[in-house]
């Protein structure tokens, strides 16, 4: 009897033991790979071409990936094109292409779920006023989301009272975020944004306007990296050190994610570690030969979740390159994998991995 996702979410985000989620993950993935085989003609293509036989299969980590770019050439769905409730696409600068992921109704409300269950074991249950340090414009489309909406309007459960830091011509709107503190003077509040627009946006305009808040009762979640200001990226304990300082901020969470894995997020504990929930899991491969890394060796991240139904996103080959820290034993005394990213990998790189698993097809 193929394993219902919504057990699978009963079980405690960061409480699962080692073997019990080997096992969870071996059998969901492989039920995964066989759905999406037979649902999206182009994805059983590529498994038929390489001779995949789920018999041989005796761990996760032997099932076949896509590397994450495929979703940018390629239309990949596994389901009917009418039951589509949701476009999300990724972040790209302009004339690049874009991933373009397809929900349906089950996949987007597991997304949410599974979302909830990890962030709320970092922030709590209890819906906290929220600062957006994003614009309004973002979110407009809802059948449309891009990475930045599709952040917003995901962690915006978290929140109650909404209230956007930047205005649609993105500039800090001082006046609108002062009357948000004064009217939730003395609460927890929320913080959400995106690395990069954090720091250009909200963190340098405070400098420029010699302007301190008080946000030492804030929680701030923040994800996307540092896309366009990469000349400008400063170290996690940096960046944590300069908001403390400019804002009173110290409760900071970065997050990995990806809109191809929408709900599986990888939240960052107070150690400054990464961490994998019971719903999703972290191989680094070496690019020579798409081998397994070891623990404490650098290599290609893939992420896996058992969560996407309507697309074969369940085994992804990003273009990231992280470390896997450890596993079951980090101070923070969440069980899983633990890991950090280095960084995205060279271009070059990036062509010859996909060049070389394109081989294989």
């Amino acid at each position: 009897m193929p394993l219902d996702y919504q057990d699978i979410l009963q079980r405690e985000p960061y409480g699962v033991s080692r073997e019990e989620k080997r096992a969870l993950l071996t059998e969901k993935l492989k039920e995964l790979t066989a759905h999406h085989a037979a649902a999206c003609s182009a994805y059983g293509r590529m498994l038929r071409t390489i001779g995949y036989d789920s018999a041989r299969i005796d761990c996760f980590e032997q099932l076949p990936f896509l590397p994450v770019r495929l979703f940018k050439e390629m239309e990949l769905m596994s389901v009917p094109r009418g039951e589509v409730f949701k476009t999300m696409t990724s972040s790209g600068t302009t004339g690049q292409a874009v991933s373009r992921i397809f929900l349906d109704r089950l996949t987007a409300a597991n997304q949410q779920k599974t979302l909830v269950k990890i962030v709320s074991s970092f922030t709590g249950s209890a819906r906290m006023p929220m600062l957006i340090i994003d614009c309004p414009s973002v979110v407009k489309d809802r059948t449309k989301f891009s990475a930045r909406g599709a952040g917003i309007l995901g962690f915006s459960i978290f929140g109650a009272d909404r209230t956007y830091a930047l205005t649609d011509e993105m500039e800090l709107d001082l006046d609108a975020v002062k009357a948000f503190l004064e009217w939730h003077q003395g609460k927890r509040i929320l913080l959400f944004g995106f690395t990069f627009m954090i720091w250009q946006h909200f963190y340098r305009e405070l400098l420029k306007l010699d302007e301190r808040l008080d946000l030492s009762n804030g929680v701030l979640i923040h994800g996307g990296g540092w896309k366009k200001l990469v000349s400008e990226a400063v170290s996690p304990e940096e960046f944590r050190r300069r908001l403390e300082d400019a804002c009173g901020l110290h409760d900071i969470h970065d997050y990995y994610g990806m809109v191809e894995q929408t709900g599986c997020v990888y939240m960052e504990c107070p150690c400054g570690h990464l961490h994998a929930s019971t719903y999703s899991d972290v191989i680094t491969r070496r690019a020579a030969d798409f081998s397994v890394c070891s623990f404490g060796e650098s290599g290609i991240v893939q992420v896996v979740s058992m969560l996407p139904e309507s697309y074969p996103g369940h085994s992804l080959l990003t273009e990231d390159e992280g470390v896997i820290l450890g596993e079951d034993d980090c101070p923070c005394g969440r069980r899983g994998k633990y890991f950090k990213i280095l960084g995205r990998l060279p271009q070059a790189e990036i062509r010859g991995c996909s060049d070389t698993y394109a081989a294989k097809f």
